[in-house]
Parts: structure tokens; sequence; C-alpha cells
């Protein structure tokens, strides 16, 4: 199947449709108006297989995650979703993949009132590249004052459990033996939920947010950084999944975890 093919059976769905989109899928750009006093949030993500996923994941697993991940760097802006442009690298043209695939991402898509305005398809190792964009009122994007003030004497917060999505914990394979926990768990890593409301709330509580994806310390690096400041974290005041936590059999399992158990072994 070629290219223009591919795309306009799988990906070209007018359902998806916003009334700013002047000119979606089809064209050599896509055309975008941007409402005033709106400042657009821009973010860019490639996720390859053996990589950032497992080559045989569900390919609905595989797309829900692809614009989770992403989605979630939005949220840590405040940002309200609007469009996405979708880069996909496939090695063979598998219709029923492309199928399952393209109907869970719009099924967010719809979720999240956003529309797939671009993107490309080639031949080659199984990767793709999302780009999402999204609308923040001007000045109350959550990165402002961190990037441009000290941010001395403010206090951090952590929501959600820490460490809950990881899997190479367990060396990237989910299918090792029975446990009541496990669906829970690969369910929170397969389908990780962006939290865009909270973050939208945020705008004029917090001065500034961060996706803690990477994890606590190398992210909280980033905020610090920028800042100009150090932090002290209480440990014990973290949240932490006992679900994960409970199937770490020996004291360097975990020690893996993270940071919060390291200190109490």
């Amino acid at each position: 199947m070629a290219s223009f093919s591919l795309i306009a059976r799988y990906f070209d769905r007018v359902k998806s449709s916003r009334l700013d989109v002047e000119t979606g899928i089809g064209d050599d750009c896509a055309l975008l108006n941007i409402p005033e006093k709106q400042t657009l949030a821009i973010s860019t993500d490639t996720l390859v297989a053996g990589i950032h996923f497992l080559p045989d994941i569900d390919p609905a697993d595989l797309a829900y995650k692809a614009l989770a991940v992403n989605l979630s760097d939005l949220a840590a802006m405040g940002a309200d979703p609007a469009w996405l442009t979708l880069a996909l690298t496939l090695p063979d043209v598998d219709e029923a993949w492309l199928a399952a695939f393209s109907d869970s991402l719009f099924e967010q898509l719809d979720y999240y009132d956003m529309q797939l305005i671009g993107g490309d398809t080639t031949r080659g190792p199984l990767s793709m590249t999302l780009g999402i964009h999204g609308l923040v009122p001007v000045g109350r994007a959550l990165e402002t004052f961190w990037r441009k003030n000290r941010a001395t004497g403010f206090m951090l917060l952590a929501r959600w459990a820490i460490a809950l999505p990881g899997w190479r914990f367990y060396g990237g394979d989910f299918r090792v033996g029975s446990w009541g926990d496990a669906d829970y768990l690969v369910k929170r890593h397969l389908r990780p939920t962006p939290r865009i409301l909270q973050g939208q709330a945020l705008r004029d509580l917090a001065s500034s947010a961060i996706d803690l994806s990477d994890g606590l310390i190398s992210d909280l690096g980033h905020i610090l950084q920028a800042s100009n400041c150090g932090a002290r974290i209480d440990l014990e005041a973290l949240p932490d999944s006992e679900e994960l936590w409970g199937h770490a059999n020996d004291p360097e399992q975990k020690a893996s975890l993270d940071v919060i158990r390291r200190r109490r072994l």
C-alpha cells in the first residue's frame, strides 16, 4: 500500500476535526488559526521499538501510550491539547496492526478534542515521532516562573506514585509469573494517564510543573538548574507504589525501585 493510500485509509478522519484547523491532512502543510491571547505549546517525542517499547506490544496500547506520554508534557505546561503530527516508520504494511493502532489513536484524539493535522509514513524499523501542540493563555504557562526567576523557599509537591510506570525494573519483560497486581502495573505502564485538567487547574497556583517520566531526580534537576536553586526532599513524604514494591524480592531489586526505598533499606 502506497504512503498516500495508507494515510487516507487509516489516518484521514473527518470526524476528528476542529474549527481552528483551516487545512489538515492532504495538503503540503497544515494551516491553523491560533486564537487571540493564546500561546502555542509544542512538544516533540520519538519512540523506537526495543528502546521505548517492546517490539511485540499491542498496537492499540502503543498508540495510547505514545499519545499519553506526549500529552503529559502539555499537562506540565498547563496547556489544552489541540493538534498532533505523526511520522510513522513501519517495517511492512500490516493492515490489522494499522487498524488497531489508528482506532486507538483516534479514540484518544476524540476524547481530548484533538486533530491529527499531518505527518509522514515510511518503511524501516518500527518507530514514530509525534509532534503535539496545545494552547495556554498568554502569561499563564507553568514554565514561566522557574525559567525567569529564582524559586527559593518554594515547596515541592509530587502527586501520584513515583516509579509506577517503570518497567526496566523487570528487565523489560512483563510476562514473568502470576502476580495479584501484575495487570494493574502493566496497565499503568502501557496506558498512563496524562493529568491535563490538573495541569490547567495549577496555572494560577503553582510556579512551575514538570512531567516526571524520566525520574524524580533527573526531572527535578531540570527545575533546579533553570531556577539556579537546590532542593531538600522529604523521602518519607513522596508517594510510591505498594503494588510495585510488593513484587521486589531482594535488596538489589528493592534498591532500584526509587529513591525513597533506597534510603529506607
